[in-house]
């Protein structure tokens, strides 16, 4: 059995997720930005749309998702332009990751292998999970953009997703995003690879 006040702490420290809002959009005067929960809980509702004929595990995906970005509760969101080199980036949330799982008991464990998993992206359902991230990125971006009526103000963020997302059902929502965001204010498509 966990212990409840560590249960507690676990619980206090996911909700921190529900407020911290995402730097990216913060670094950007993005007024009312989403928070990081709010960007895990529209990938785990993607994850959803798996195709049941793939060979991918629906529920894994689902629970990646929603692990992904945890260390942030005690990290933040570090993003490239806040001066913490990838490797330092990875090395402390992974070291969240281990106290976050601490609190769980015999239930840590797992949670910890599932985030090293997506951070290895050496399985076919971290990589989708990786192509979620970046789908929901373009995909908040253009609604930001749609929003406050700044066509093309969000680019950046467009040209970083350019020609990674692999999935072949993923990119075809990218590109939807994509028309849909050209034709609200006649920006080149051009986040093809």
């Amino acid at each position: 059995m966990t212990d409840v006040k560590k249960l507690f702490k676990f619980m206090e420290l996911v909700g921190r997720l529900k407020h911290v809002k995402r730097t990216g959009w913060i670094l950007h005067n993005v007024v009312d930005p989403e928070t990081i929960s709010g960007h895990m809980y529209r990938m785990a509702m993607l994850s959803f749309l798996i195709d049941n004929t793939e060979n991918l595990d629906k529920v894994k995906i689902m629970q990646m998702t929603l692990i992904h970005d945890l260390a942030e509760c005690i990290v933040g969101d570090i993003t490239p332009v806040c001066g913490i080199s990838p490797e330092e980036k990875h090395k402390l949330e992974d070291e969240a990751m281990q106290k976050i799982c601490d609190l769980l008991g015999d239930k840590g464990p797992d949670m910890l292998t599932m985030f090293r998993e997506y951070e290895e992206q050496q399985t076919p359902e971290a990589q989708y999970v990786k192509d979620l991230d970046r789908l929901d990125l373009i995909m908040q971006a253009f609604e930001y953009e749609k929003r406050d009526s700044v066509p093309g103000k969000l680019e950046e963020f467009f040209v970083s997703t350019n020609g990674k997302i692999r999935h072949p059902f993923v990119s075809q929502l990218a590109d939807e995003v994509n028309v849909q965001r050209e034709a609200l204010g006649n920006i080149p498509f051009n986040n093809k690879p």
